[in-house]
This record gives C-alpha cells, structure tokens and sequence, in this order.
C-alpha cells in the first residue's frame, strides 16, 4: 500500500484576487483502484471545463472503501469543495451513490431489464 495524500475543505477566490481556502491534508494508506470526472453544463446545456466533479476511489489498509470528491469551479466567487465518504460495494453498485465511480473502477454490471426501464421511467421528459 502506498501514502495517500487529498485534501478536504473548501477554496474560494474573489473578483480582486483574494484567495481563502481551509483545506487540510488527510493522509493515509491504501491503494488508489480508479477515478471519474463528471463535466458540468454551461447556460445552454453544452458541457464545459469550468466546473467539474472528480471522484477518486481508494481502498485503505484496513479494507475500507473510501471516496474523495473534489467540486471544482473556476469562476471567481464559487467554492470549490473536497470531501472524503466511507462507502460500500452497494455505493458502487446500480442505483448507488456513486454508481459512475463504480462502473469505471470494476464494481458495475450489466442493468437488469427492470433497472434500466425504470431507470429510463424516472428520467425526465424533455421532448
């Protein structure tokens, strides 16, 4: 297992360039199994660079599944945001938490028929 470094807290910067920030460093061991990044939208709907959402998956010495989550934001007055979760297999699974997280780093299977339809029921309708 290797030293793992993430920070927590938040970091916000100001329209005249001051910068505040709380964020602490948390250290621990445990193997880094993967990571996903979820884009945010733009006015229009269209994906954009400025904001975004990292996810990064560890399981730690001890067995524990642990999730580091960064909301990250450029524009000036929005914070950008790290937090740590302790998850399950379930979080990881179809319908959990961090369902995305999970396909990317081997916990996600195929939907079932019912899943999907239901998946596909709850979505809202844009058309």
């Amino acid at each position: 297992m290797e030293t793992q470094k993430v920070l927590v807290g938040s970091a916000v910067s100001g329209r005249s360039g001051i910068y505040e920030d709380d964020l602490r460093p948390v250290v621990f061991q445990g193997e880094e199994l993967g990571g996903s990044i979820t884009h945010g939208t733009d006015r229009v709907g269209g994906l954009t660079d400025t904001r975004h959402m990292t996810e990064t998956l560890y399981r730690t010495e001890d067995g524990r599944l642990i999730v580091h989550s960064n909301d990250f934001s450029a524009w000036q007055g929005e914070p950008c945001t790290q937090t740590l979760a302790e998850v399950t297999e379930a979080d990881l699974r179809p319908g959990g938490r961090f369902e995305r997280l999970g396909r990317q780093c081997g916990y996600g299977r195929p939907l079932t028929l019912t899943e999907a339809l239901t998946a596909r029921a709850e979505e809202p309708w844009d058309g």
